[in-house]
């Protein structure tokens, strides 16, 4: 198994450091770098589209706190810091299935922080 690759999501605000697991829609969101998007902000859900056309793999809706996923039905890249208006608890909730990604393994508790609409970068590290 290869070692997971990092990257980074570049704000005027922080960096996050992002590690991707081994998946096929990571490996093409790592091919669609670098990217500059506004962010979307929806309860504990960062997310923003990305040019990345994929199926749902190992689909679910709970996730952890610090998790990235694809969300196929919006072509979207999704961060997971907190309950979203879905959550049935304090878990963060997608609101369809989304193909897990990876993790965030810097600064998981200033997300909260990064204002809607906020300009992020996307790149390898």
């Amino acid at each position: 198994m290869r070692s997971m690759t990092k990257i980074v999501m570049r704000t005027r605000y922080d960096d996050f450091e992002i590690e991707l697991n081994d998946s096929d829609t990571a490996n093409a969101l790592f091919l669609a770098l670098p990217l500059e998007r506004e962010i979307n902000v929806w309860g504990g859900e960062i997310y923003f589209e990305v040019p990345v056309d994929m199926p749902l793999q190992h689909g679910r809706k709970v996730m952890q706190k610090g998790e990235v996923a694809y969300w196929p039905e919006g072509s979207a890249f999704c961060i997971f810091f907190g309950p979203t208006p879905v959550s049935q608890g304090s878990e963060p909730e997608a609101y369809t299935p989304v193909t897990p990604l990876g993790m965030i393994t810097t600064n998981v508790g200033r997300l909260e922080q990064l204002p809607d609409r906020c300009v992020v970068v996307l790149e390898v590290l």
